[in-house]
């Protein structure tokens, strides 16, 4: 009788349809610069990317139809990227970490989360490079860090399945998540130190997004009815 009502109580799965959907428009935004023609791609580029210097004016001008554009590519510039390796590698990481904070916090929640915390990830890079001119940025790195900040603090004792190299075979291990993400975060922490800002990647904003979303996990936690208790990890 209690194995049946605990089997009730599970979950059933659901689809992660809103990483789905965020996952097609980064590939379609994408796509669409990368094959696209120079003059075309360039003004691709320019609509969905932000620009540091632009973004410090806007603050400073009353809200108008283009300070609002401005602001707004603070979100837009999540979706596009300049490389297949920098869209597949932060894909990856999106459907690792966000398919249980979907499951947790809910659809809508967790698109809110990518893109209000990216944002906020993106402003405090453009904060850091304001002094850099004509610096176009993107990538979807300070939503994902977000989403993964999310999931440490939602799932702080959780372990990933993961396949590591033994010589010539590979061997399938459950790696604590925190070891995981610990060393994806000194990646990050290294690379704001020692890497050049470049065209499409602001590392400040990895940084920052990470810890927004701790932050929120945090909150998320005391609040009541915002996480669905049977995926949360006490």
């Amino acid at each position: 009788m209690t194995a049946s009502l605990e089997r009730a109580a599970a979950p059933s799965w659901v689809w992660p349809w809103l990483l789905t959907v965020i996952s097609l428009a980064m590939i379609s935004v994408s796509a669409a610069y990368l094959g696209g023609e120079l003059q075309t791609s360039e003004r691709w580029l320019t609509f969905w990317s932000f620009q540091p210097a632009d973004i410090i004016a806007a603050f400073g001008d009353p809200l108008t139809h283009s300070s609002l554009m401005v602001l707004g590519g603070l979100f837009s510039a999540l979706l596009l990227h300049v490389d297949w390796v920098h869209l597949l590698g932060n894909l990856a990481y999106f459907w690792a970490f966000g398919v249980s904070v979907e499951k947790a916090v809910g659809h809508w929640r967790f698109a809110f989360l990518f893109f209000l915390l990216g944002g906020a990830a993106n402003l405090y890079a453009a904060l850091q490079l304001h002094e850099i001119r004509n610096l176009p940025v993107i990538g979807a790195s300070g939503g994902v860090s977000a989403i993964i900040g999310v999931y440490l603090g939602l799932f702080p004792r959780r372990r990933m399945g993961l396949w590591l190299p033994l010589g010539l075979y590979l061997q399938f291990a459950r790696v604590p998540a925190i070891l995981v993400i610990g060393s994806w975060f000194t990646l990050q922490l290294l690379y704001s130190v020692f890497g050049p800002a470049s065209h499409g990647v602001a590392w400040s904003a990895h940084l920052a997004g990470f810890a927004l979303g701790v932050a929120a996990a945090m909150l998320l936690r005391i609040a009541p009815g915002t996480i669905r208790l049977a995926y949360r990890d006490d």
